[in-house]
């Protein structure tokens, strides 16, 4: 793999033990920021296919491209966890980790013993994640909620879209991956707590619609204080003008964020606006967004009598901070992405070459890296059974019995 730490320090979440009772998105991405930074990742999945996310999206040759990067770094083991056994191994494993990070629904632990109460008298410190569409409490607790709801009801799909159409979603599930960003926060807190104030660990309660919801910016004062309630306003960012995007003469479309006050000037310039530029009434930013249509109106004319390439070089010279509306292909061609390695090599079982996502962040001394990628299904089970002492021929009886 490249992206490997250049200097072999370790990483800075070596020595914890992370189990992960999750599929799809939002616990597995939380334990796959863990896992890239150090921590050993143990997945428990189900015998009967393991992670539904191992068949989503594209495949090559039968496996999600998607679960090479999601399960990157983990181990994977199998446990059946409505046989006893099963069960027990997953107590045992859970017994000896700092985090535990789990997404089922609330309550599904509880009724096959793994509940805190339990967990935490095996294991005193544990750190126990638990992302869920609703949280642990409240009346919505019992119900299903995906990432699409959690952005529903926290106040994402509303604001998102065009005021003369229906909301819609972004392109990527990102109330998952929010939730479990704040997952990961919660969790290294929670570390910080138990090394400086006892050792006692806790749980880390996201839910999904509040890790959207806490970042919907001042809705909540805005509405209280004013009554104002926020709606769909296209590209442009409300209330800051001039933030938005413009189609070129070309087709393409380039997002301008001229919103600074000298920032501004600058760009009324570079256009060919000095009048503008020098108009007192819009030296600040309530003068231009009181007056957002007529300068959107200006720039959109701008943009349209010139192609991408020329719009950018322009407004580069200018030093206002733009940018082209990437697709994949931009991606892979640029300088930025490339000398921030920003794409890793990696070969598929077959040998075949491809790239994968590089790591978030940077740290300077020691940054994380990919040491393989999504493991086959069940491919560490005997080594971590081993390593709890069970015997290789009880591992046997284990699979005979369908307990793993």
């Amino acid at each position: 793999m490249t992206g490997a730490q250049g200097d072999g320090g370790q990483k800075p979440l070596a020595g914890l033990k992370v189990v992960e009772l999750g599929t799809l998105i939002a616990g597995p991405f939380c334990t796959r920021i863990m896992g890239e930074f150090g921590a050993e990742v143990i997945k428990v999945e189900s015998p009967d296919g393991g992670d539904p996310l191992r068949k989503w999206r594209k495949l090559y040759e039968g496996t999600s491209l998607w679960w090479a990067v999601q399960g990157r770094n983990k181990k994977s083991v199998t446990a059946n966890l409505k046989h006893p056994e099963g069960r027990e191994f997953v107590r045992q494993l859970i017994a000896g980790a700092d985090i535990l990070v789990e997404n089922f629904r609330p309550g599904v632990l509880e009724k096959l013993g793994l509940s805190w109460e339990a967990l935490k008298a095996d294991n005193p410190g544990l750190v126990m994640v638990r992302l869920s569409g609703f949280g642990q409490t409240g009346p919505y607790k019992d119900q299903p909620g995906f990432g699409a709801v959690g952005e529903s009801m926290g106040g994402l799909r509303y604001i998102t879209g065009f005021p003369d159409r229906p909301p819609v979603r972004t392109g990527i599930s990102i109330g998952d991956s929010i939730a479990a960003l704040w997952g990961a926060i919660g969790a290294l807190m929670a570390l910080r707590h138990r090394e400086v104030n006892g050792g006692a660990g806790q749980v880390v309660d996201v839910a999904l619609y509040e890790a959207v919801f806490a970042m919907m910016e001042s809705m909540v004062p805005e509405f209280d204080v004013f009554g104002f309630v926020r709606e769909r306003t296209g590209n442009i960012m409300p209330g800051i003008t001039p933030s938005s995007t413009h189609t070129t003469r070309d087709g393409k479309h380039v997002t301008i964020g001229a919103n600074g006050d000298a920032i501004f000037r600058r760009f009324m310039r570079a256009i060919g606006r000095a009048d503008l530029a020098d108009d007192s009434a819009l030296a600040d930013n309530a003068g231009r967004d009181a007056r957002r249509d007529e300068i959107y109106a200006l720039i959109d004319s701008w943009a349209a009598e010139h192609d991408e390439a020329e719009v950018l070089t322009i407004l580069a010279a200018a030093e206002v901070p733009s940018s082209r509306v990437y697709s994949a292909v931009d991606m892979f061609a640029d300088p930025q992405f490339i000398a921030r390695q920003m794409f890793e090599s990696a070969s598929l079982p077959d040998g075949k070459e491809f790239r994968i996502p590089g790591i978030v962040p940077k740290l300077s001394e020691t940054p994380g890296s990919t040491e393989w990628l999504g493991a086959a299904l069940g491919a560490h089970t005997d080594e971590v059974l081993g390593s709890l002492g069970y015997s290789p021929e009880s591992i046997v009886t284990l699979r005979a019995v369908g307990a793993v």
